[in-house]
């Protein structure tokens, strides 16, 4: 049976970048990085939220495939022909335009669903000409002028950026005009993805057209036509609503009368723990009293996989995504307390995203939402050559089912040792490993999957992935193994070098006559 294993290495999303590149207006060409273990992927893509259709560049196993590329990038990207093979994603972007500028995705997809990988900020400039020093001069000029138009920026300015803490009960994305607005028109709010967050017509709002993720969570003020301000509250913002929010008035037949964008950006707190840990806690409290009736909901942000779900008065684990079955746990009287936090227990590298945790009435409504960012450290193991040997640690919880399949690969995707109908596999070991490997006895029972390396060579230095799969269970963790020249052999090889580089022969001839 074939056996897709899925590597992950994940970076900073969110809030934070694996890497900023600065550019200039007219430069030939920028590769922005990304790489992946090599595994079968499905396919890999480059996107920027901000735009619609957001998608930069797409590779399949069959080749590009640019049919939903945004037309800003035709023509204009490429990545290497062997990339899904070698793991190498890095996306080439010639031609560079102002207008590039952004936060870049790269995502696979891959086991059957699509995982984030890296972003990438591309900051785009504008190169500054000697002459325009002198326009510096104007400046002082216009300092009376710019402290008027603070004032009115929300009249006059095309765009805004409004900054807020994930949790927070409201927030505004400021639209005021000047300009009188005919009562037949339209007002639309719609997200970076081209989402319908508010529409105001007919002198009511339409929840009916709104997308559902808003239900009853948006409002904006009375009468806005005729008082000119369209701003919107949007209750309880989260990390996946970051980003471009455009206010559009459309007229009866459907001409653009005016057009503001507000950037909205959601500062998510983040919990950092070590690769290894027994469990980590995600906060999420609320002094808002809540009824007996709520539905209490954690899952990954941009996803509909639930982590943990709480109904009814009890936990619904038949309603949990497979990764986290028997992993999660809530407090007792949480509604009481308003304590909604959660405990993850034995957390790796795939838990390394963005989760939030939603509260929803009897009839669907949202009470309240909060993001959490988890940061799981990469597991490393360092040893020297010559030590009998070093163990790849991977705990998970216990007591697991007969039919539990364990395996652990390396990232040329050989195998280093299989265990599964309750015995090791060892004829389908790669022949490099052979009479290398030991896992323990109970490891079903302790959750313990750790892997022994005997005789541990530097050709042993590789990243480690040990997969676990049952019936409606799957866990996985990566290990990054380094082995050392022993400092010992390091002082041989120098003093050999040094020794070679010497003018007086004397001494190579004293060795010889020995």
């Amino acid at each position: 049976m074939k056996m897709f294993v899925v590597f992950l290495i994940l970076v900073h999303v969110s809030q934070h970048v694996s890497a900023v590149y600065d550019m200039y207006e007219g430069d030939q060409f920028v590769l922005l990085h990304c790489v992946f273990p090599p595994v079968e992927l499905d396919t890999v893509m480059w996107s920027r939220s901000d735009l619609s259709p957001f998608t930069v560049h797409q590779r399949q196993q069959e080749g590009d495939e640019l049919k939903n590329q945004n037309q800003l990038y035709s023509g204009r990207t490429s990545m290497k022909p062997d990339a899904l093979d070698t793991g190498d994603l890095s996306l080439n972007l010639t031609g560079l335009t102002l207008s590039d500028s952004g936060t870049y995705t790269c995502s696979v997809r891959v086991f059957g669903f699509q995982q984030r990988v890296t972003d990438v900020q591309l900051q785009v400039k504008e190169r500054f000409p000697s002459w325009a020093k002198a326009l510096l001069v104007l400046l002082v000029l216009l300092l009376v002028a710019v402290g008027l138009l603070v004032h009115f920026r929300h009249y006059f300015m095309s765009g805004y950026q409004v900054d807020v803490d994930s949790g927070v009960e409201s927030v505004q994305l400021p639209c005021k005009t000047t300009v009188r607005l005919p009562v037949d028109a339209k007002v639309e709010w719609t997200n970076s993805r081209d989402n319908k967050v508010h529409v105001y017509q007919n002198g009511s709002d339409q929840p009916g057209q709104q997308f559902y993720r808003y239900k009853g969570r948006t409002e904006m003020k009375r009468n806005p036509l005729k008082t000119g301000d369209l701003s919107l509250t949007l209750k309880y913002p989260t990390d996946e609503e970051k980003g471009a929010c455009s206010c559009t008035v459309f007229s009866r037949e459907g001409n653009v009368l005016m057009r503001k964008v507000v950037m909205l950006q959601v500062k998510v707190p983040q919990v950092d723990v070590d690769s290894g840990v027994e469990s980590v806690q995600l906060p999420c409290k609320t002094t808002v009293h809540l009824p007996e009736d709520v539905k209490v909901e954690w899952r990954w942000s941009f996803f509909t996989n639930k982590v943990h779900v709480y109904e009814n008065g009890s936990d619904q684990p038949g309603q949990q995504f497979f990764l986290y079955k028997g992993r999660t746990e809530m407090k007792r009287d949480l509604l009481k307390t308003g304590d909604l936090s959660l405990t993850l227990k034995y957390p790796t590298d795939r838990d390394r995203r963005t989760f939030t945790c939603s509260v929803y009435s009897r009839e669907g409504n949202v009470l309240m939402k909060k993001d959490v960012k988890l940061q799981v450290k990469d597991c490393q193991v360092e040893v020297e050559e010559g030590v009998g040997s070093v163990q790849l640690p991977f705990r998970t919880t216990g007591d697991l089912p007969e039919d539990t399949r364990v395996w652990w690969r390396d990232s040329n995707n050989r195998t280093v040792h299989k265990y599964q109908n309750g015995c090791d596999q060892l004829e389908e070991q790669d022949k490099f490993y052979r009479d290398r490997t030991e896992m323990k006895d109970d490891l079903l029972k302790s959750g313990d999957f750790s892997l022994t390396l005997t005789c541990p060579t530097v050709r042993d230095t590789e990243t480690y992935v040990c997969v676990t799969t049952t019936t409606n269970i799957w866990r996985m963790k990566t290990v990054m193994l380094k082995v050392k020249i022993r400092s010992q052999d390091k002082d041989e090889t120098v003093d050999i070098r040094n020794r070679s580089r010497s003018t007086d022969p004397t001494p190579l001839m004293a060795e010889q006559s020995v």
